[in-house]
């Protein structure tokens, strides 16, 4: 195995069914398998237990689908980005696409460095009206604070999620669901759940699907007096 990197592949894939509801680390393990089918010459760590040196951006939660995800991998040779899709295009399981590959600096910052934040499309079903899921997301945007629990580390520890929601709008319904565009924090200070926000929200929802369609980099925008 070789531990030498003399390139950084970058990917976008997008996940769908039926792979919505692999874990984090079963979509690792997966990455690696078909990456040894294809051939491609990864680097590898060193050490007595040595893995593929592969990079994600942000973790996709189980049951959400995404278009946006982000691999960096560390090769042992150079390919060319085309070369590369053509090696790993006939092992591609159902529920993954590689939408894109570019070969980028070296020692260009991991994805998930200067993460930010993450970009949702969720799909309500309630039975409120548009106005009333409106309203809602108009009361929620009003607090200052939106006190909530979770757990970490084995215990229940309280969080604000009201810092972690840049913006929350309703951009269509059809029938009695409603479709939600949300930009959360995704980062070192916290990061925002699409499902978080609805259950704040407060909709006695029946079903809720959650999409990630884009991710994002850089300073967060400065807060205006």
């Amino acid at each position: 195995m070789q531990t030498l990197v003399v390139q950084r592949m970058r990917l976008t894939f997008g996940i769908s069914e039926p792979l919505h509801y692999a874990s984090v680390l079963d979509l690792g393990r997966l990455w690696e398998r078909l990456l040894r089918r294809a051939r491609v010459p990864l680097a590898y760590t060193q050490g007595y237990n040595p893995h593929p040196r592969l990079q994600f951006a942000a973790a996709l939660p189980v049951g959400y689908t995404s278009e946006c995800e982000l691999l960096d991998l560390l090769l042992a040779e150079e390919l060319e980005p085309q070369t590369f899709l053509a090696m790993i295009a006939p092992q591609l399981p159902p529920g993954l696409t590689v939408t894109h590959a570019e070969a980028i600096a070296l020692h260009a910052p991991s994805p998930q460095a200067g993460m930010r934040a993450a970009h949702y499309r969720v799909s309500v079903c309630t039975p409120r009206s548009a106005n009333q899921v409106s309203a809602a997301l108009d009361a929620l945007l009003t607090r200052t604070q939106i006190m909530r629990e979770r757990h970490k580390k084995g215990e229940m520890r309280a969080y604000d999620l009201r810092p972690l929601i840049d913006s929350l709008t309703l951009s269509g319904t059809h029938g009695a669901c409603h479709t939600l565009e949300m930009v959360l924090r995704c980062g070192q200070e916290g990061s925002g759940r699409p499902e978080q926000i609805v259950d704040a929200l407060s909709l006695d929802h029946t079903d809720l699907t959650i999409h990630r369609c884009r991710l994002t980099w850089g300073d967060p925008p400065e807060d205006k007096a």
